[in-house]
């Protein structure tokens, strides 16, 4: 869902969460995550390797930085556009592709 729209009470669902469409969600239910409840107190480096692995392949950097923007919402943070996580994922863990 577009952040901009994003009511925090009325959660109910992956598609709700900033950042997250049907593919998304979908993708989500691969890994075991069915609720956006399941993402509190979550570590979005562990997430992303968890999609990795479902995968079997490294995903797109751009996909740890929706990780991160759904966990900052879901542990209280403001709704905000992946992309404003791209710096801290760079800082973090390097400008290229994170490896496993």
């Amino acid at each position: 869902m577009n952040p901009a729209k994003v009511i925090r009470e009325k959660v109910e669902k992956l598609t709700d969460l900033p950042n997250i469409g049907k593919t998304v969600a979908n993708d989500f239910a691969r890994i075991g995550i069915t609720s956006p409840d399941q993402l509190k107190n979550q570590d979005p480096y562990d997430l992303y390797i968890r999609f990795c692995e479902a995968f079997a392949e490294l995903q797109d950097p751009c996909m740890l930085d929706v990780l991160m923007s759904v966990t900052d919402f879901m542990d209280g943070g403001e709704a905000r556009v992946w992309w404003d996580y791209t710096p801290e994922r760079k800082r973090r863990y390097g400008s290229g592709r994170v490896e496993k």
